[in-house]
């Protein structure tokens, strides 16, 4: 496993097998993550995001970065890993801009997993009960109602 996502890692584990780490500043990582994300090439940013390096201090400062986060977030949905997908929007505060994008990969996720569940597609009041069953967590919503007409 490489890359920076956040898991518990072994130390000293990584010296064994050293890999040339290539020197990005986060910014410079997050304007690659950007710029793959408009793209919309996904694989290629979920290969990427995996060949970041896996050194804690700078994962930790990869974790705190938006762009980085919302690309961990987007791989995630595209490889079906919702609970990571979940783990990501439910531990860090996304600012205003992403939360339309993020809301959409947080239901979409959900009703993914309701029709695989139910073993049909969703109707409207189906995705109702998912959206009121699973509300969008306040890193990604910031409170305002949504009204949904029938």
């Amino acid at each position: 496993a490489g890359g920076c996502a956040e898991r518990g890692s072994e130390p000293g584990a990584a010296s064994m097998f050293q890999l040339p780490i290539l020197n990005f500043s986060p910014q410079q990582v997050a304007g690659v993550c950007e710029t793959l994300e408009e793209s919309g090439d996904i694989e290629r940013l979920g290969r990427f995001l995996w060949s970041l390096p896996v050194a804690p201090a700078a994962c930790e400062a990869l974790n705190k970065n938006e762009s980085v986060l919302r690309a961990r977030a987007i791989v995630a949905f595209h490889t079906g890993n919702y609970r990571e997908l979940y783990h990501i929007l439910e531990n860090h505060k996304f600012t205003k801009e992403s939360h339309a994008k993020l809301q959409a990969l947080w239901l979409e996720a959900h009703y993914q997993e309701a029709e695989k569940l139910r073993g049909r597609p969703l109707g409207p009041v189906d995705k109702y009960r998912v959206r009121k069953k699973f509300p969008l967590p306040r890193t990604i919503w910031d409170g305002e109602q949504k009204t949904h007409c029938f």
